[in-house]
């Protein structure tokens, strides 16, 4: 498995007007994209990446950070660790309807709207391989 510079889909992710903007106006999808790439790997739906065994993948500051970027609002702790310790289930005992509504989710969870959103722009997601 190895990192390729021209697979990008932090890039790809950008230049998708109606996903960026999916990111930029709803914060539980930022943070539902953060979390799914967290733990996971990417690969771009195509042929020589497949043959070549290439991924795209972040660490999960990295990734707070692709959020931010697209978002041109904050930085990487806006995002990191926003799906630890069952934050919905917390904020609904604490009466705060509003977080509670937010559905995020835990750290390499893929929602069926962030898989199926990346399909459409050309990407796969994949379970962090194996290293055993």
């Amino acid at each position: 498995m190895r990192d390729d510079p021209d697979n990008d889909l932090e890039r790809d992710i950008v230049t998708c007007d109606w996903m960026s903007k999916k990111v930029i106006d709803h914060d539980s999808y930022a943070q539902n994209l953060y979390a799914a790439m967290c733990n996971n790997v990417f690969q771009k739906n195509d042929v020589w990446p497949r043959i070549a065994d290439q991924y795209w993948s972040r660490s999960w500051r990295s990734a707070g950070g692709v959020i931010a970027d697209i978002r041109q609002k904050g930085d990487y702790m806006d995002w990191y660790c926003s799906g630890m310790g069952g934050l919905a289930l917390y904020d609904v005992q604490e009466g705060n309807e509003y977080m509670a509504k937010m559905k995020y989710v835990s750290e390499g969870t893929v929602t069926d709207e962030i898989r199926q959103d990346l399909f459409v722009i050309g990407w796969t997601v994949e379970p962090w391989p194996d290293t055993d």
